[in-house]
């Protein structure tokens, strides 16, 4: 027994010693056009929604995320702020998407559209956080505030079910890209200085086109 033990523990020293040769080396490509394999991506697909379940299993998302505010103000901030990776009704891809690895998800196309509980606990904590090495932001570190992610998640509920006009439609009735944060701190810095911060954001409308 004692025997097998020690052999397991060579082979597992031995592959540790291995993969750290291979880093030092410089033997994985860490290029976005180089895909992983289909057994490396399945691990990390795997992890990352373990991971997320187990983060988001306490979220409970507010009752009014049907509310047509909230929709209207998180159609603003989509636009400016996940349109050009996640694309909109329309748009079936972008310069900056076509780059990113892993490829983000169209969350336009009627297969996402998910009206669960447990996916708006999701997507909240997906926006709020981000997730490492994949191009996702954690919006929140910018600024963002709950009330605001909600916003975009009950947004995210309805969009797959909107055609191109009616995207646009809800975009050009929002306040554009507006929610707290950095807006907030740059309007603070304009009352305290007399001039604009250099980087407060004021809402605006964001044009498509056709």
């Amino acid at each position: 027994m004692k025997k097998n033990l020690l052999g397991a523990f060579g082979v597992l020293g031995l592959g540790a010693v291995t993969v750290l040769g291979l880093l030092q080396a410089g033997a994985i490509d860490m290029a976005a056009d180089k895909p992983h394999s289909p057994a490396v991506h399945r691990l990390i697909e795997w992890a990352r929604e373990q991971s997320i379940a187990r983060r988001a299993a306490d979220i409970v998302p507010p009752d009014d995320l049907s509310d047509a505010g909230r929709i209207r103000r998180g159609a603003g901030n989509y636009d400016a702020m996940c349109s050009n990776c996640h694309l909109s009704p329309g748009i079936e891809d972008s310069e900056i998407r076509k780059g990113l690895y892993p490829t983000p998800p169209n969350l336009s196309k009627p297969a996402n559209a998910d009206h669960s509980n447990r996916t708006d606990a999701r997507r909240f904590w997906i926006i709020k956080h981000g997730v490492k090495a994949s191009g996702m932001p954690a919006w929140s570190k910018g600024g963002m505030e709950d009330e605001a992610i909600w916003d975009l998640t009950a947004f995210l509920k309805i969009m797959p079910d909107l055609s191109p006009e009616e995207y646009r439609l809800q975009v050009e009735t929002s306040d554009g890209h507006t929610h707290g944060g950095l807006e907030e701190h740059g309007a603070e810095m304009e009352n305290k200085s007399g001039a604009a911060h250099p980087h407060a954001t004021k809402p605006h409308a964001h044009k498509h086109g056709a």
